[in-house]
């Protein structure tokens, strides 16, 4: 009994520090982290969990309110958002709409890129370490925002993983590759404008 006890105690001890070191990841990435580049592979899986979708690309971001990815396979997309709006562009039906930032951020995981307050609009719950990964979970506070939960993984102080589940039950995860904290990007980098003949539809 005595050993099954300490056995509980150290696995309780080892659990609270690894969430300790998400939480204090997270603030530390939303405090010091600027600005930032890195490739991504995001993996859509629909509901049924059967069906999935592969998409690779780019990101950078500069804080605040300025972010940028750069999808390139299977199709070429951007999403930018220049300090005011946010632009969705298809390369492929030669199409781009736009969006003021307020509203197509609110709760949702482009915020902690463009410098919003996660832990005002999420309730975090650490999750502790996994497949080398600290783990939160972070669940919407308000229940508008098409998201049922969010999980945000960290190796270290760097973001590694964002895993989305939306309102339909659908999962994306983005797993990130050569980030680099706090590289020099001009504001004006983030500057989108459609290529002529665009059809251009705002919101």
């Amino acid at each position: 009994m005595t050993r099954f006890v300490l056995t509980v105690l150290l696995a309780l001890l080892t659990s609270l520090a690894a969430r300790a070191d998400a939480l204090d990841a997270l603030r530390a990435f939303a405090r010091d982290v600027k600005s930032a580049r890195a490739e991504f592979t995001q993996t859509v899986t629909a509901a049924d969990g059967v069906r999935t979708k592969v998409s690779r690309g780019s990101f950078e971001f500069l804080r605040p309110n300025r972010f940028r990815f750069i999808y390139r396979q299977p199709f070429e997309q951007s999403i930018v958002a220049d300090g005011s709006k946010v632009w969705i562009y298809d390369v492929e039906l030669n199409q781009a709409s736009s969006r003021k930032l307020a509203q197509a951020l609110g709760a949702t995981p482009a915020a902690l890129l463009a410098g919003g307050d996660l832990e005002h609009d999420f309730v975090l719950q650490d999750q502790g370490a996994k497949d080398g990964l600290d783990w939160l979970l972070a669940t919407p506070r308000s229940a508008d925002t098409g998201i049922r939960s969010l999980r945000v993984g960290f190796k270290g102080d760097l973001l590694a993983a964002l895993e989305i589940v939306d309102g339909f039950g659908q999962r994306s995860r983005l797993d990130f590759s050569g980030l680099v904290p706090n590289v020099a990007i001009a504001p004006e980098s983030f500057r989108f404008v459609p290529p002529p003949g665009t059809d251009v539809i705002e919101q």
